[in-house]
């Protein structure tokens, strides 16, 4: 099934041929070089639209191996074959007109036929260049809308016509030589025209305008720095942006992954091009206003550690840095020391020699340790003990919800708890630590405690959650 370029394409190659071939036999038959010229015209409009017809139908492919970027040049590529064929004939249509003014030829024979059939060629070329118009842009078409072009010019080239043939029938003999030679200034400046804006497409040269748009979007999305590159161009009427943006380099990856998307849609919906293709390259920066606990913390991060308790201490003018570090559990102690005093030497460089930095090295838990449910028997034991050791812990109440595991390196024991909603996070934290330090020393098999606690609301039935200290 045809496309609608294509559609309008094939009409226009019919309509061509017809009139170019009626003006061409009446342009001989009464000596009008005129109409002969304007006949050419057409001729050469006709094989123009042929070209057009097949460069929209390759234009439509999808890339391929061997060309990434699709087709649409083909068009571009057609726009400028049919920029030449009309500087030659407007060389060949002004040489011969201007012989014939210096020479002064006869004038052509009088005839009304002439006039109907050029009467009927500007309503059929205007419709056409109105259609051809509308249908490029809404497609986008470089090929199509050079086309309409070319029928614009037949029609202002068929009014020069009328009025030459018009002189001549009132005995201005060169009448029909002058109309000749605007009919080929007209053409050559279409020629002029199109070949300007076929070459600033082939050489890739940025649509007037859009850059400064695509920036301005760009730059008022949340989380870009700065745009540092920003390059667009066009592949018949698709849109290929290549933006290179700053962002803060304590941003997660996810984070980033998003604002891509973010980007993207907002750059297509500001081209108007669904289709349109986004390369988005990412550089990580500094911040003025990063916290240096951000700073280490994007050390470790680059550096794939698992960083945790980070304290940062000013002694005077002096930093002092301290954190725990976790590593495989069964790695050699040589190999983890190695690996802290490297994060050790990071942050120095980032803040400074003079920054004290100490590392606590850590066995990161095993993933998907093996395990079960603890008996009853055994989770009501551990539910009673830590319903007593509770009673010692003046900011936690209720212990409930408790749950045992059992498993090859011990037993793990989660459990919840209500404390008032008013106390710091320093002090909740504190005190579930000291509930799991005593719970460990009153059953030493459990290898892991872990705390939950949440405010207390009006029904302690349906608690508040809070994320585990």
């Amino acid at each position: 099934m045809l496309s609608k370029k294509e559609r309008v394409a094939a009409v226009s190659v019919a309509a061509s041929g017809t009139l170019a071939c009626a003006k061409f036999v009446i342009g001989v038959a009464i000596g009008s070089l005129a109409l002969i010229s304007d006949a050419l015209h057409s001729l050469i409009d006709l094989g123009a639209t042929l070209v057009t017809w097949y460069a929209v139908r390759v234009s439509d492919k999808p890339p391929d191996a061997s060309h990434h970027y699709g087709h649409g040049k083909v068009e571009s590529l057609a726009a400028l074959a049919e920029t030449a064929l009309l500087f030659l004939l407007a060389g060949g249509v002004a040489v011969e007109a201007v012989q014939r003014l210096r020479e002064g030829g006869s004038a052509p024979t009088f005839s009304l036929l002439p006039f109907a059939v050029l009467a009927v060629e500007m309503g059929v070329n205007g419709w056409r260049a109105h259609v051809l118009k509308k249908t490029a842009r809404e497609t986008g078409s470089q090929a199509l809308e050079a086309d309409s072009l070319h029928f614009a010019s037949d029609m202002y080239g068929s009014v020069a016509v009328v009025v030459g043939l018009g002189l001549s029938a009132w005995g201005y003999g060169w009448g029909d030589a002058a109309a000749a030679l605007v009919v080929a200034v007209i053409i050559a400046a279409l020629g002029l025209r199109m070949s300007r804006r076929t070459i600033e497409a082939l050489m890739d040269a940025a649509p007037p305008g859009v850059r400064d748009r695509v920036s301005r979007v760009v730059s008022g999305v949340a989380g870009v720095v700065r745009v540092e590159r920003l390059r667009v161009r066009t592949v018949g009427p698709r849109h290929f942006v290549d933006l290179a943006i700053a962002v803060p380099r304590t941003l997660p990856l996810d984070r980033v992954a998003a604002l891509k998307g973010v980007l993207q849609d907002a750059i297509a919906a500001t081209l108007g091009d669904a289709d349109a293709d986004v390369t988005i390259t990412t550089t990580p920066v500094a911040l003025d206003d990063e916290s240096v606990q951000e700073r280490i913390m994007v050390i470790a991060r680059n550096r794939g550690l698992a960083v945790h308790h980070l304290t940062v201490q000013a002694i005077g003018e002096r930093l002092a840095v301290a954190l725990d570090i976790e590593v495989d559990g069964d790695m050699p102690m040589g190999a983890a020391h190695e690996i802290a005093s490297a994060l050790e030497d990071a942050v120095a460089a980032e803040l400074g020699p003079s920054v004290e930095v100490e590392t606590h090295i850590e066995p990161l838990q095993a993933p998907n340790i093996p395990g079960r449910d603890a008996t009853a028997e055994r989770v009501a034991a551990l539910s009673r003990a830590l319903a007593d050791l509770v009673r010692e812990h003046e900011a936690l109440r209720n212990v409930h919800d408790v749950r045992v595991r059992e498993t090859s390196e011990g037993e793990i024991v989660v459990f919840h708890c209500h404390i008032d909603p008013a106390r710091s996070v320093i002090d909740v934290h504190e005190a579930v630590d000291a509930l799991e330090r005593d719970l460990r020393r009153r059953f030493p098999e459990i290898r892991r405690a872990i705390g939950h606690a949440e405010p207390r609301t009006a029904d302690a039935s349906i608690p508040a959650s809070m994320p585990t200290t």
